[in-house]
């Protein structure tokens, strides 16, 4: 039982703050839970989130990956998104009529773009040693421009059935096709993880490169494959994106992205230095995150102000997951149990204090 516990006590914090937002939502009115069919799919609190959070999972996973490995963040990845979506858009457009080859190959072309910017960033920190986030500040700061550049105006225009049946619903599936396509992302990730030895080179480098490479691990060829597969979900994120919306927004799609990515990795109780990472913990606190943001406009706060409600709740989070405050919990409890030991003692009869005295002296005195 302890050790079933111990393997499962990263995720004590995302699923805490998670039963918090529920009990919350649920004071504010009990049909949190209702699911209603409409045009045949279900609809609802949980399915909405499910479906906003699609993008930041996605991005979360890639995020956990490269945290663990290069002990830093990519603050680049909505730009990246954006830049990927716009190569998609950009084909789909320009291919005439769109078919489900013509998507396909438009998504293709977008992972391609995705793990070119993915191996840029990549080459700048396991090459040349550039910390990830100075790394990622270049496309951070040039991506947009550079989307827009691809698309040659602001917002085009997705105008086809299949754009539409992939950022809504297919006829005949009550689910959602964004929810699809991440649960069918994070299978695979699973996959990868069950039949590779990924987990354990991410893990060794972020804990210890030097001892890394003495075991035969090259730690620049792992910190730039993570940078690829934060490629990779930065273009799958953008293809749902992209698809939800209808349209491309050079400007504000994915916008600030990176921080709920971040935090995602933090809620799940990941650490942002580097070394051991829990995917499934990123993944449920990227729902959490999500689930925060319509908690807090389910309330009626003024969006002007959910980002300083979030801003606060996000700082008593980072504050109580910190390993100050844990080594200073454990510690009372520590205390605790040692005050609560000879209580127990004393009620069973137990004795507090243990003689000195040999068992021989013990039985003449008796005498």
């Amino acid at each position: 039982m302890r050790k079933l516990i111990k393997n499962f006590s990263h995720l004590f914090l995302p699923l805490s703050v998670m039963t918090l937002l529920i009990i919350i939502n649920l004071i504010k009115g009990a049909d949190y839970f209702r699911i209603t069919m409409v045009n045949g799919a279900f609809y609802g609190n949980i399915p909405n989130i499910l479906f906003g959070a699609s993008e930041l999972v996605i991005l979360s996973i890639g995020m956990t990956l490269v945290t663990a490995a290069s002990r830093g963040q990519d603050i680049s990845i909505g730009e990246s998104a954006t830049i990927t979506s716009a190569v998609f858009v950009m084909y789909v457009l320009q291919a005439g009529e769109v078919t489900l080859l013509t998507i396909v190959v438009g998504f293709l072309l977008s992972c391609v773009a995705g793990l070119a910017l993915g191996a840029f960033n990549g080459t700048l920190v396991s090459i040349f040693k550039v910390q990830p986030m100075v790394a990622s500040l270049i496309l951070f700061t040039g991506g947009r421009s550079i989307a827009f550049m691809i698309n040659g105006k602001l917002s085009p225009i997705l105008a086809n059935d299949i754009s539409n049946k992939i950022g809504t619903v297919i006829p005949g599936f009550p689910i959602q096709t964004p929810i699809i396509l991440t649960a069918v992302f994070i299978a695979l990730v699973a996959v990868v993880f069950k039949t590779t030895t990924l987990r354990l080179y991410v893990e060794s480098v972020g804990i210890n490169p030097n001892a890394a490479r003495l075991n035969g691990i090259n730690p620049k060829k792992v910190i730039f494959v993570t940078f690829l597969i934060m490629g990779f979900c930065s273009a799958v994120a953008g293809f749902i994106a992209v698809n939800k919306a209808g349209r491309h927004d050079s400007v504000n799609l994915l916008k600030l992205i990176m921080m709920d990515a971040i935090l995602a990795v933090a809620i799940g109780g990941n650490s942002l230095g580097g070394g051991k990472f829990s995917i499934t913990g990123s993944i449920i606190g990227a729902y959490t995150i999500e689930m925060l943001n319509r908690t807090l406009l389910r309330l009626e706060i003024e969006p002007a102000m959910i980002k300083v409600f979030k801003a606060i709740f996000i700082i008593i989070l980072m504050v109580v997951a910190s390993p100050v405050v844990r080594v200073h919990i454990k510690k009372t409890m520590d205390k605790v149990r040692a005050w609560r030991t000879p209580a127990s003692q004393a009620k069973g009869g137990a004795p507090l204090y243990a003689t000195n005295e040999p068992a021989g002296r013990a039985g003449k005195k008796e005498e």
